[in-house]
C-alpha cells in the first residue's frame, strides 16, 4: 500500500488517499484541471508529477517508485496547479475545504450562501439567486442530473450542503451539453467515500435566530458495493426574510432522507441508484397591519425523486454515460380567514421524467462528446382567492370591479428534447472548444432552436497568464412556477383592461472576455468582461397582493458588466479572496409574454420604454480572509457590500400606509427619490477548532457571528403587502461536526 496526495489549487482540491494491497487506486468524479500527484511509500523515493484531467474518459497513470538509496529530484509545486490552461469560460470552484469551513448561513441556505460569494451572483429576498442580472435561469446539476425549477427556500425543499463535497459554478463559456437554463449553472458533487467498512459524517448546529439543524450521512463499503444513507432536519423562527424588524410569524421546519447504492461491476462498468425525499413547511411572515389583523398563511413544499446512472468504458478512449430520473414536486399555500387584504389558496406541482445519454471520446488532441436528452412533465395548478378588504387604512388596494373571489384549475403536459455535439482541441498553448446544441420546447408554444457554442483559451508561454473568450447562443425555457395560472384567459375576469400573452423561451447571445493570472506564484487573479443581449427577456410579476409570482417577458434586455476576483488558495497560514462585480442591466418594452392586469396594459404592447432590470445592483464587493492561528485553530473574517437594488413600488403617494406596514426604520433604508434601496454592508467573524482527530476520524467545532455591526440591511422594497425583505441583523451560531 502507498500514500497518495492529490492537489489542485485551481479547483480547490486537496485530498489524501491510500492504494489497495495491489497498489491500485481509483479516484472518481474529479473536476477538470491540473493536479499535483505525489505517491509515497516507506523505503522508496516519493514520485511527484503533474496530471491534467480534461475529459470524463478515465486517465490512467502508472507510477513507479524508486528504491530509497537511489535519489532523484523532481521540482513539482502546488503553484503549478494555480491555473487551468483549458478553462475557456467563467467558472469558479468551491472545494471541500471551503465547504467545511464555510461561514454561517440561514437554515436551509448553505449552498445558496456559498454560491452568493462568487462574482456575478446576487442574492435577493428569501434566498433567490440571480446570476448576471437573470431573474430566472439558475440550473442545478446534481451528480450529472439537472434540476430546472426554482430551488430557493420559498419554492422548494432545500438541498443539504453537508451532502456535497464540492461545487462548480459556471456563468459563461457553457459547453453544448448544457441547455434550457443558462443564467448560471451550479454543479454539485455528492460526497463519495469508497473506503471499505463503515464511515460517515454527523453535523449539529444551532443559532440565535433562533434555529437548529442536523444531518447524518453514513456509508458502508465492501467488495464492489457501496451503500449510503443520509438524513437531515432543521427548525427555525426565521425561515424567510421578513418585511419588518419584528419578524412576525416566520417559523419553518423541514427534513429529508436519501439512500444510495453504487456498484463496480468490473473494470469497465459502474452503476448507481439513489432515492430521495424532502419536505419543508413554513409560515409566510406578516407585516405590521397583517399581524394586527391576525393573518396566518402556511406553505409546504415536498419533493420525492429517484435516479439511476450507468457508465460503460468501451475502451481506454471511449466512455458512455446514461442517466435517468423521476421526480414528484408539490407546493401548497393555505390562508386563514383573517388574512388581509386577500386570502389566497394554492395547490400546484409537477411530475417529471428525465433521461440523458452521452458518449465521450478521447482522440489525439480532440476530446469529443455527443449525446441527447428528453424531459417530460405533467404540470397541475389549482388556485383561488377571497378578497377580505378592498381598502386598508383608508387606501384603496383593489379596484371596485375586481371580483371578490376567484377559482382556477388546469393541467398541462410539457415536452422538451435536446441533442448536442462538442469538441475540445488542445494544440500546444491553445485550447479551442466548439459545440452545437439543438433544443425543442412545447407547452403553450412550440419552438426549437440551434445554438452554437464557441470558446478559446491561450496559455501565454512563460507568463503565468491564460487569456480566454467565449460566445454562447442561449435558448432558455420559461419558468414553470405558476406558468399555467399566468397563461389562463380566465384571469382576465380580474381586470377588463388586462391582457395575456404566451410566455416564449428567451433567446440570447452571451459574449465574454477574460483572463487568469498567477500572482507571485501564490495567488490567482481572474477578470471577466461580459455582455448579454436577450430577446423575450424573462422576468416575474406578482398576482394582485397575494405574494404569488409568475413569469412574464419583455422585448429585450442588455446586461453587461465586469467581474474580478483575487484568490489566495494557500499562502503560509493565510487563504481567502476578494472580489468585485460591476453590472448594468437595461430592459426594454414592449411586453411579449405573461399576464398583465394593469389598467394601462394595452399601452405596454406599443411602448418602447426602458427600465432597470430588478437585479440591477451596480456594485458588489465581497472578501474573506482565513488565518491558521495554530495547527488546530483558525479564524476568519468576511465582508460584503452592495450598492442597492431598484425599488419596485407602483405608488409612492402612500408613504403613510407604508410606514404603518413596515415602520420608519425600514423606510429610512430606502432612497425613494433615487428609486433604490440604500447600500448594504455586512461584516462576519468565524472561529474553528479541531477538537480531536485520529487517522480518518475527527471532531470539529465552529462558531460564527454574522453582521457584527448589527446594521439594518433592506434586501428588497417592493409593492404594497408583498416584496419587501430584510436581512437578519447580528446573530451567532455554532456547528459541531464529527467524521468517523
Amino acid at each position: 500500500m502507498a500514500s497518495v496526495e492529490l492537489v489542485s489549487q485551481a479547483v480547490q482540491f486537496r485530498k489524501d488517499f491510500q492504494t489497495d494491497t495491489d497498489g491500485q487506486l481509483t479516484i472518481p468524479s474529479l473536476p477538470f484541471g491540473v493536479y499535483r500527484l505525489k505517491v509515497e511509500r516507506e523505503g522508496f523515493n516519493a514520485a511527484v508529477s503533474l496530471v491534467e484531467i480534461r475529459s470524463q474518459v478515465p486517465s490512467l497513470q502508472r507510477i513507479t517508485l524508486g528504491v530509497a538509496p537511489i535519489e532523484t529530484t523532481v521540482d513539482v509545486s502546488d503553484a503549478q496547479t494555480l491555473l487551468n490552461p483549458d478553462r475557456t469560460g467563467a467558472t469558479h470552484q468551491i472545494g471541500s475545504q471551503t465547504v467545511q469551513d464555510r461561514g454561517s448561513a440561514a437554515p436551509g441556505r448553505g449552498i445558496i450562501a456559498l454560491v452568493d460569494t462568487q462574482p456575478g451572483w446576487l442574492l435577493e429576498a428569501n434566498g433567490t439567486l440571480h446570476p448576471r442580472g437573470s431573474e430566472y435561469g439558475v440550473q442545478y446539476v446534481i451528480d450529472g442530473l439537472p434540476l430546472l425549477d426554482n430551488r430557493s427556500p420559498n419554492f422548494a425543499p432545500t438541498l443539504d450542503i453537508d451532502e456535497f463535497q464540492s461545487l462548480l459554478i459556471r456563468t459563461g463559456g457553457y459547453p453544448a451539453e448544457y441547455g434550457r437554463q443558462l443564467g448560471g449553472v451550479i454543479e454539485a458533487t455528492t460526497a463519495r467515500d469508497s473506503r471499505p467498512g463503515f464511515h460517515g459524517k454527523a453535523t449539529v448546529s444551532g443559532g440565535s435566530l433562533p434555529s437548529a439543524g442536523g444531518s447524518l450521512a453514513a456509508q458502508y463499503g465492501f467488495g464492489k458495493d457501496v451503500f449510503g444513507a443520509s438524513a437531515n432536519g432543521l427548525t427555525t423562527d426565521r425561515y424567510l426574510d421578513p418585511p419588518v424588524l419584528e419578524n412576525y410569524s416566520n417559523h419553518g421546519s423541514g427534513a429529508g432522507v436519501s439512500g444510495r447504492w453504487e456498484r463496480d461491476w468490473g473494470a469497465s462498468d459502474r452503476s448507481s441508484v439513489e432515492v430521495r425525499h424532502n419536505r419543508v413547511g413554513f409560515l409566510v411572515p406578516n407585516e405590521m397591519l397583517q399581524e394586527m389583523a391576525g393573518q396566518r398563511q402556511d406553505r409546504t413544499a415536498e419533493e420525492t425523486s429517484g435516479q439511476l446512472s450507468y457508465t460503460h468504458l468501451f475502451s481506454p478512449r471511449v466512455l458512455a454515460d446514461t442517466r435517468a430520473s423521476v421526480r414528484d414536486v408539490a407546493a401548497v399555500l393555505w390562508s386563514n380567514p383573517l388574512s388581509t387584504p386577500i386570502a389566497p389558496f394554492q395547490n400546484r406541482g409537477f411530475r417529471e421524467a428525465y433521461a440523458t445519454s452521452a458518449v465521450s471520446v478521447h482522440l489525439g488532441k480532440h476530446e469529443w462528446k455527443f449525446g441527447a436528452d428528453a424531459l417530460s412533465r405533467s404540470i397541475q395548478e389549482q388556485f383561488s382567492y377571497r378578497i377580505v378588504a378592498y381598502r386598508v387604512a383608508g387606501v384603496r388596494i383593489f379596484d371596485r370591479d375586481t371580483p371578490a373571489s376567484f377559482q382556477f384549475a388546469d393541467r398541462r403536459q410539457n415536452r422538451e428534447q435536446g441533442a448536442f455535439v462538442q469538441d475540445q482541441i488542445r494544440y500546444r498553448s491553445l485550447t479551442l472548444s466548439a459545440g452545437l446544441r439543438w433544443d425543442h420546447y412545447r407547452l403553450f408554444v412550440d419552438e426549437q432552436a440551434v445554438s452554437p457554442r464557441l470558446a478559446a483559451s491561450w496559455d501565454v508561454p512563460g507568463a503565468g497568464l491564460v487569456l480566454r473568450a467565449s460566445y454562447d447562443r442561449a435558448f432558455q425555457t420559461p419558468a414553470i412556477e405558476n406558468l399555467l395560472l399566468a397563461s389562463s384567459a380566465s384571469l382576465l375576469a380580474l381586470n377588463n383592461s388586462g391582457l395575456i400573452l404566451p410566455v416564449r423561451p428567451s433567446r440570447g447571445n452571451f459574449y465574454e472576455w477574460g483572463f487568469a493570472k498567477s500572482v507571485w506564484s501564490r495567488a490567482r487573479l481572474d477578470g471577466t468582461y461580459y455582455r448579454r443581449a436577450v430577446r423575450h427577456f424573462a422576468d416575474d410579476s406578482l398576482l394582485l397582493n397575494t405574494g404569488l409570482s409568475f413569469p412574464v417577458s419583455f422585448a429585450s434586455a442588455t446586461i453587461s458588466g465586469f467581474e474580478a476576483k483575487l484568490e489566495i488558495p494557500k499562502w503560509g497560514p493565510f487563504s481567502g479572496f476578494i472580489s468585485y462585480s460591476n453590472m448594468r442591466g437595461v430592459g426594454r418594452l414592449p411586453i411579449t409574454g405573461g399576464l398583465f392586469l394593469d389598467d394601462n396594459a394595452d399601452s405596454l404592447l406599443v411602448s418602447n420604454g426602458q427600465f432597470p432590470v430588478t437585479q440591477d445592483q451596480r456594485n458588489t464587493a465581497r472578501a474573506r480572509l482565513r488565518y491558521q492561528l495554530l495547527p488546530r485553530l483558525w479564524v476568519a473574517t468576511a465582508a460584503e457590500y452592495g450598492s442597492g437594488l431598484p425599488v419596485e413600488l407602483d405608488n409612492l403617494g402612500n408613504i403613510a400606509l407604508l410606514r404603518q406596514q413596515y415602520g420608519q426604520q425600514v423606510l429610512d433604508r430606502v432612497n425613494f427619490s433615487a428609486g433604490r434601496v440604500r447600500p448594504n454592508f455586512s461584516l462576519d467573524l468565524s472561529v474553528g477548532a479541531e477538537l480531536w482527530s485520529h487517522e480518518k476520524r475527527s471532531v470539529r467545532l465552529q462558531g460564527d457571528i454574522s453582521d457584527l455591526t448589527n446594521r439594518l440591511n433592506v434586501i428588497n422594497f417592493a409593492g404594497l403587502f408583498s416584496g419587501t425583505a430584510l436581512a437578519p441583523q447580528r446573530w451567532g451560531s455554532l456547528r459541531l461536526q464529527a467524521d468517523f
